[in-house]
C-alpha cells in the first residue's frame, strides 16, 4: 500500500490581505460574498498523513544520510538530507543540483479565480531561485509584545551571514551552507535548485469544498478543504519525475482542516509517495520510486502581514514556498525523527518529534532582494508591502539535536560567540532559539 506524509504548515492567527482575482466570466458561475473572517479565528495547526519508508535507491532526489547523538538523551538519530554529505564530500562533489518542476495551478472556486501563473515570475525572480548576497539584511523580524500584539513585527536588519558576506547564491543554498559550516568563498559546497516552469493546471473547485473568505482589510483568499485539495494534488503527482522536485504553486489558496471554514490556514505542505517495496510494486529490486514534493502558496502583501511592519510582517510573497522547501531539502522523506520539541513561538504545533525546520520559526523571517510584484497598497488603503521578499528564518539541525553552543557544527553567529541555531543566528530575537531546543 502506497504510504504518504505531508508536513502541514499553518499560519499564526492574524487576518487575510487583499488578493488581485479575476472574476467569472459571462455565463460562469455566480460569485460568492467573501466571508469575512476575524484575525482571532485564524489558528495555526498542523498534522500529518501516513508516511514513505526511505527505500535504498537512487530513483529520488540525490541525497545523503548522517547520524548525531543527542546529548540530552543519549540517542543517536539518522536523518536523510537533501544534497551532498557535508562531512564527507570533496570539490565538485560537493556541489548538487536538484530540477525544481514548477506546476502553477490555477483555482475556480466560488465564482472567483486564483491564478497560480500570476505569481510565477514573482517566485523566480524571490530569493528562492536568484542569487542574493546573505551578508546583511534590511530589516528583521523583532519580538514586538509578544505573546500579545503587536508581536512578530518589523524590527532592524543587520549581519546575517559574516562568513558568505559578498557571495551570491540561492536561498536554500545559503541555509545548507549555514547549517553545516559551508560557508566561504571558498567553499564548494552547495544545494542548487534550477526551476522548470511546466504548463499550468486548472482545479475547479466544488462548492462543498471550498469557499472564498476575506479579511478586515478587504483582501479575498480561496479556503479549500484539506482532504479534498491533497486528493488533487496525489492526482498530479503521478505525473512527476522521481529525481526532481515538484512544485506545485498557487495564489493565495489555502486550506481548512476538516469542515468548519474557519479551521484556517494551511498555507503548504511538503511530502513523500513511495513505491516499490511497501509501496505497491514488488519489481523494483532494490531501486524502487521515492517521490518527493512540496505544495506551497504565494502569499499576498497584507494577508498576514499588518500594515506598516505591524502584526506578522514577515508573513508574506515566499514566506510559505521558503518553508516547504527548506523542510522538503532536511527531511526530503517526512521521516526525520528526533527528541520532542517545543516552543512557546509556535505552541500550534505542540510537542512534536519531526525534524521540520520551518515549523518552530514560522512567522519569523527578515528581508532581501527587490520585489516589484502586487507592492501597492491593501484594498482598505493601508500599506503593507515593503518592496522586498520576505523569506522564513529556518531552525538548523543542531537546534534539534541539543547540540551545544561550542559544538554546533554550523556558522558561528554574528556575536562571534557560539554556533548558530538558526540561519538568522543573532537576529533571531527569541531566546529560545538562542539555545539549543527544550522538551515538552
Amino acid at each position: 500500500m502506497t504510504k504518504r506524509k505531508l508536513s502541514l504548515l499553518v499560519a499564526l492567527a492574524t487576518a487575510i490581505v487583499g488578493v488581485v482575482v479575476a472574476t467569472a466570466s459571462g455565463g460562469g458561475p455566480a460569485r460568492v460574498e467573501p466571508q469575512v473572517v476575524n484575525d482571532a479565528t485564524l489558528k495555526a495547526l498542523s498534522t500529518t498523513e501516513g508516511g514513505a519508508d526511505v527505500l535504498p535507491t537512487t530513483r529520488t532526489v540525490a541525497h545523503w544520510f548522517g547520524q548525531t547523538t543527542d546529548p540530552n538523551n543519549g540517542v543517536t538519530y539518522g536523518y536523510n538530507m537533501v544534497g551532498s554529505d557535508p562531512n564527507a564530500c570533496s570539490g565538485a562533489a560537493c556541489s548538487t543540483t536538484i530540477e525544481a518542476d514548477i506546476t502553477p495551478i490555477i483555482v475556480h472556486v466560488g465564482g472567483w479565480t486564483f491564478d497560480g501563473t500570476s505569481v510565477v515570475g514573482a517566485t523566480l525572480a524571490s530569493p528562492q531561485f536568484a542569487n542574493n548576497d546573505y551578508g546583511s539584511t534590511p530589516a528583521a523580524t523583532a519580538a514586538g509584545a509578544f505573546p500579545n500584539t503587536p508581536a512578530f513585527i518589523r524590527g532592524p536588519g543587520g549581519l546575517l551571514s559574516q562568513a558568505d558576506s559578498g557571495v551570491r547564491q540561492q536561498l536554500q543554498d545559503a541555509t545548507m551552507r549555514a547549517q553545516f559550516n559551508k560557508v566561504g568563498r571558498r567553499s564548494t559546497y552547495h544545494l542548487l535548485l534550477h526551476p522548470n516552469v511546466l504548463p499550468a493546471v486548472t482545479i475547479d473547485v466544488p462548492s462543498n469544498q471550498g469557499t472564498v473568505i476575506a479579511s478586515g482589510r478587504g483582501v479575498v483568499a480561496a479556503d479549500i478543504n484539506i482532504s479534498w485539495w491533497s486528493a488533487q494534488i496525489n492526482n498530479l503527482e503521478t505525473q512527476a519525475d522521481a529525481t526532481h522536485l515538484p512544485i506545485y504553486l498557487t495564489d493565495n489558496v489555502y486550506l481548512h482542516i476538516g469542515p468548519d471554514i474557519n479551521n484556517c490556514c494551511v498555507l503548504g505542505y511538503h511530502g513523500t509517495r513511495a513505491a516499490g517495496y511497501g509501496g505497491g510494486s514488488s519489481n523494483s529490486n532494490g531501486n524502487a520510486v521515492v517521490q518527493t514534493f512540496a505544495w506551497a502558496s504565494y502569499v499576498r502583501p497584507g494577508f498576514y502581514a499588518r500594515p506598516n511592519g505591524g502584526t506578522d510582517w514577515a508573513l508574506q510573497d515566499i514566506h510559505a514556498v521558503s518553508h516547504e522547501i527548506a523542510e522538503w531539502a532536511d527531511d526530503p522523506f517526512v521521516n526525520n525523527w528526533v527528541e520532542p520539541w517545543l516552543t512557546p513561538t509556535a505552541p500550534q504545533y505542540g510537542c512534536t518529534s519531526i525534524l521540520e525546520t520551518g515549523d518552530p520559526v514560522v512567522g519569523i523571517g527578515f528581508a532581501v532582494g527587490t520585489n516589484t510584484f502586487a507592492q501597492g497598497p491593501n484594498p482598505d488603503g493601508t500599506q503593507s508591502a515593503d518592496g522586498y521578499y520576505h523569506p522564513e528564518d529556518e531552525a538548523l539541525l543542531p537546534w534539534f539535536m541539543r547540540l551545544p553552543s561550542n559544538n554546533t557544527g554550523s556558522e558561528v553567529n554574528q556575536s562571534g560567540v557560539g554556533g548558530r541555531y538558526t540561519l538568522m543566528g543573532d537576529l533571531n530575537p527569541f531566546p529560545g532559539f538562542r539555545q539549543a531546543a527544550t522538551g515538552c
